[in-house]
């Protein structure tokens, strides 16, 4: 995985990480895609609120980081499905402790 160097940018570990799953949806993706493959339309489908430009532009990111892996099959209509890869599956290990963290967290009110 090649991580494009930011001018000014921490060059560690979570900036490696946020690199490939920064932005709003691409966590909810990983997510949605560890339960197993999924088509373009009930991706769209599972992840209320996401646009379709939105969500082909982020598997085309995460594709091109070695996170989600697309299959095309020779099929009439053609079929696509996306999975994660080896990767995309650590990745969303890594992000578990995070995820009981908000869950844990998330009707805490501010003080």
């Amino acid at each position: 995985m090649a991580v494009a160097k930011r001018p000014g940018a921490a060059q560690c570990g979570l900036d490696a990480a946020m690199e490939v799953m920064g932005g709003k949806w691409k966590v909810i993706v990983l997510w949605v895609l560890e339960s197993g493959p999924c088509r373009f339309g009930e991706l769209r489908r599972r992840i209320e609120g996401i646009t379709e430009k939105v969500l082909a532009a982020h598997l085309r990111e995460m594709e091109a980081d070695g996170i989600v892996h697309r299959e095309v099959y020779d099929e009439v209509p053609p079929r696509v499905e996306y999975s994660l890869t080896p990767l995309g599956a650590e990745l969303n290990e890594a992000l578990a402790p995070l995820s009981a963290w908000g869950a844990k967290h998330r009707m805490r009110q501010p003080a």
